[in-house]
């Protein structure tokens, strides 16, 4: 019963879509800052 109570408690504060568009921004910005520096 314990086991099944934690499992409810364990979701996400957004949906999983979310989570993959700001990945996907954050990396994207990255990328972007990595090429410009490299063309210094």
């Amino acid at each position: 019963m314990i086991s099944l109570a934690s499992e409810k408690l364990r979701e996400l504060p957004a949906p999983p879509i979310f989570f993959g568009l700001f990945a996907f921004g954050v990396l994207s910005l990255l990328l972007y800052l990595v090429l410009r520096l490299d063309r210094d």
